[in-house]
């Protein structure tokens, strides 16, 4: 079972339960000021949150925030857009923020380029998968995203245990969508201002 502790966000005005076995790490590397970037230290999933300019027209609408949520994917995975498969998307309820704030999530995996995986690192990474996670907040112009990355690295999970196809997670995105529902159970905001300084 995993242990959860509150942890503040943007020096307190944020603030969620993460996984205890995740690490700041801004306390090892310089992290932009709009982002703030967990790390298991047990593993390779990653947990980020990033503040940005709220993208798309005015108001809200399936429409309107469903091309928000793929512009910000796009964004993310940039060149690797022809490698990306997104299996489902589905309105998210925080429950401690107001309802009528939009929030959507999708689960979507990239293959890596066959060189790039294995010249990096030595090892090969068959794919990660992301939970995406996109708050939609109007008045303050903020697009806030949770992304959770969960690389799937040859020989350290169960190829077994994942066919996204048959609706088969597997451990490791199974425990990441366990770490976003808790994020969405417990983020609350606790200094709207942030918003205005980022």
């Amino acid at each position: 079972m995993t242990s959860y502790k509150s942890t503040p966000l943007y020096g307190g005005a944020l603030i969620c339960d993460l996984p205890a076995s995740f690490a700041d790490v801004s306390a090892i590397r310089q992290v932009p000021d709009n982002e703030e970037v967990y790390i298991d230290k047990d593993g390779f999933t990653s947990i980020i949150f990033d503040i940005a300019e709220r993208v798309g027209g005015p108001g809200s609408s399936p429409e309107i925030d469903g091309s928000a949520l793929t512009t910000h994917l796009e964004d993310l995975v940039g060149d690797d857009l022809d490698r990306v498969k997104v299996w489902n998307t589905t309105p998210t309820l925080f429950s401690r923020l107001d309802e009528d704030i939009p929030a959507y999530t999708l689960i979507a995996t990239v293959s890596p380029h066959k060189s790039e995986s294995e010249a990096r690192s030595g090892t090969k990474t068959d794919f990660t998968a992301i939970i995406l996670t996109l708050v939609r907040l109007e008045r303050e112009k903020t697009d806030l995203l949770i992304t959770i990355n969960v690389p799937h690295i040859k020989g350290e999970y169960d190829e077994e245990d994942v066919d996204l196809q048959l609706g088969k997670q597997g451990k490791l995105i199974g425990d990441a969508v366990d770490y976003a529902a808790k994020i969405w159970e417990t983020f609350r905001v606790k200094d709207w201002d942030l918003f205005n300084g980022v």
